[in-house]
């Protein structure tokens, strides 16, 4: 349901492993460019489908949210509020990624708040450790929402180890979206044992190389971001929910 890379490599991983198909979301990549490059990925037996993880808030109160089925552009940095009406004039299918990890999740009393608007929680992420899976399990039990996984790859080893199980085949991105937003039942996957253990304790530690060099390399050396609401892709539209 989330993978953050995507090239050759990630696709014959996803295909060994029995995928039928990937949402593509990578950090501060705007929607025109994920659109094309999960478009270029695609074939008969791995769809890839353009999702965007959105950076709410500011970098003290980031609440991240994982939108499907967006026929607009929606920067990040915008209000968590602002973003959750913008996605719903979309009619995009939202999911909570990662809830209450770290500082960069929505916790439960935002879920609440939205569950009328949200289509799924993450209720087991690699990232995680155990008791924040099981924290996760009960988020969902106690606001009565449907339950997700991924790999949250951000390393192609990791393609594979979570996936979300349907009973049926969705052909287009607007399948999936439609079947999210209608509560189509589910199963939460992973694999086990050591070497899986080993896989999500790499994502963790990548952790690490993300809020070192970098976030040094977004703040400081990359310039403005390209999901930065104030980049002349947005036209304006988005200057009253800035948070910058």
């Amino acid at each position: 349901m989330h993978v953050k890379i995507l090239d050759e490599k990630v696709v014959a991983r996803a295909k060994a492993r029995g995928i039928d198909a990937l949402v593509y979301a990578p950090h501060f990549t705007r929607l025109s460019a994920i659109n094309a490059r999960a478009a270029a990925f695609s074939d008969d037996d791995l769809l890839v489908i353009p999702g965007r993880e959105l950076f709410t808030g500011d970098w003290k109160t980031r609440k991240h949210i994982l939108a499907l089925g967006l026929s607009e552009p929606v920067p990040d940095f915008i209000t968590l509020d602002g973003a959750m009406t913008e996605l719903a004039r979309q009619n995009a299918a939202v999911l909570v990624p990662h809830p209450e990890f770290l500082t960069v999740s929505m916790e439960q009393p935002d879920i609440e708040r939205f569950a009328d608007r949200i289509h799924g929680v993450e209720a087991y992420n690699p990232k995680h450790w155990p008791h924040q899976n099981r924290r996760a399990e009960e988020i969902i039990r106690e606001t009565g929402l449907s339950g997700f996984t991924s790999s949250y790859a951000h390393m192609r080893g990791t393609i594979g180890e979570a996936w979300t199980a349907f009973d049926e085949r969705f052909e287009t991105t607007a399948d999936l979206v439609t079947a999210l937003r209608e509560g189509v039942p589910r199963r939460v996957m992973h694999r086990t044992g050591i070497g899986h253990r080993l896989r999500c304790l790499a994502e963790f530690a990548h952790l690490g190389y993300e809020n070192s060099y970098g976030k040094i390399d977004r703040l400081f050396l990359s310039g403005t971001e390209p999901t930065h609401p104030d980049h002349i892709a947005y036209g304006g539209r988005f200057d009253d929910i800035s948070v910058y």
